[in-house]
């Protein structure tokens, strides 16, 4: 009899264990959630600081080889900043003027291009986007006879206000505020760039005075924060490589079968080849309307698109994986799942900056113990 109370307290010590490492895991898991929700508001509230930093602290890792190439040639560090960066600045103020005639250009057909596309859109024969809107307007009919009549009150006279399709000069206007905000944060940028190109070694030297004293501690974060840069590195690298790759084929490819700018759009599909999946299906769409208007043939402007999914296609199983079999990989539910957070809380810059970022966190994640169960989950 004592031996059976004996194993019915155990048991009933047990649940009560049980019970109480679960409330607290519950609490684990409402406080982590909670976390990820205030983070995410800080990220969208502050976007205007975030995305600056994080935009210039990955440019800094890319541009890191060329400084440490001319510091080896007896280049002080921060003249050999000062290069790279005013030779960046220089090569992209050359291209917008370079791109300039083309780009406006593109934007005195629009307007041919607009009439172009309303008479497709109006033909005599009806077409699928006719048969959408008759069948709305259908729909419409006959959820108004099921809700009856609604008449105006006495003295009242009932009108519908019609808000046109496209507010050009609400866009007009948001472009005007975003150049400006576009410019300030550009020369923001220029200018953080070159002080932690210029700094060098200096966060480092302080992450390995926060190590500790112990002389094997101070070793393994400078190894930590070695692998990690050349990850980080490498990883941009291809990501530049591969863009140059495509941004070329695209301009020689469009060159070939006749397109107008060529080179704008090959580089167009240079920037946005670093935005996985979505990006080369914007450069196709865009591509497809662009080669429809110009030639006025749908079967030339699937050519054109097709060519365009074809040089992304053979970059995206050939040349990336080829090239990154060193780097830090991820899964692609992770890059995926990353491409829609970034998007949601930085708009087009969460777009572009999710896969670098997403890299970055991994390389951190894989070298500090407490945060490798992370590394794991966004490792493939």
């Amino acid at each position: 009899m004592r031996e059976r109370l004996k194993q019915v307290f155990q048991e009933s010590d047990d649940t009560r264990a049980a019970t109480t490492h679960i409330r607290h895991s519950a609490a684990d898991i409402s406080l982590v959630i909670l976390a990820i929700c205030g983070l995410m508001a800080i990220l969208y509230w502050a976007q205007e600081v975030f995305i600056p930093i994080v935009l210039s602290i990955l440019i800094s890792y890319a541009l890191e080889p060329l400084v440490r190439g001319l510091t080896r040639v007896w280049i002080p560090r921060i003249v050999a900043s000062g290069l790279v960066v005013l030779s960046l600045t220089g090569a992209l103020a050359y291209g917008a003027y370079a791109f300039s005639d083309d780009a406006a250009r593109l934007l005195s057909e629009i307007p041919e291009a607009a009439v172009k596309l309303r008479q497709t859109l109006r033909s005599d024969e009806p077409g699928a986007m006719q048969q959408v809107q008759e069948a709305a307007r259908e729909i419409q009919r006959t959820a108004d006879a099921a809700a009856g009549p609604n008449p105006a009150p006495r003295g009242v006279q009932r009108v519908q206000i019609e808000q046109p399709a496209i507010d050009l000069r609400a866009y007009v206007s948001w472009g005007s505020a975003g150049a400006i905000a576009f410019a300030s944060q550009a020369t923001l940028i220029f200018f953080f760039v070159f002080f932690l190109l210029a700094s060098g070694d200096l966060f480092k030297r302080k992450f390995v005075a926060i190590a500790g004293p112990s002389l094997a501690a101070k070793k393994v974060t400078v190894q930590v924060l070695d692998d990690i840069n050349r990850q980080i590195e490498r990883f941009l690298l291809v990501r530049v490589i591969t863009s140059v790759v495509v941004a070329v084929a695209t301009w020689a490819a469009f060159l070939a079968v006749g397109l107008n700018q060529p080179a704008l759009w090959g580089l167009a599909a240079g920037v946005f080849n670093t935005v996985p999946y979505f990006g080369p299906v914007i450069v196709a769409a865009v591509t497809f309307i662009v080669a429809f208007i110009q030639f006025d043939s749908t079967s030339m402007a699937f050519y054109v698109a097709g060519i365009s999914l074809a040089i992304t296609s053979l970059e995206g199983w050939l040349l990336t994986p080829w090239l990154t079999s060193r780097t830090a990989r991820t899964n692609e539910i992770a890059v995926f799942v990353g491409l829609i957070f970034w998007s949601f809380v930085w708009g087009i810059w969460g777009t572009l900056l999710a896969v670098p970022m997403l890299v970055v966190v991994k390389a951190f994640c894989d070298h500090i113990e407490d945060l490798k169960p992370v590394g794991e989950l966004l490792g493939d």
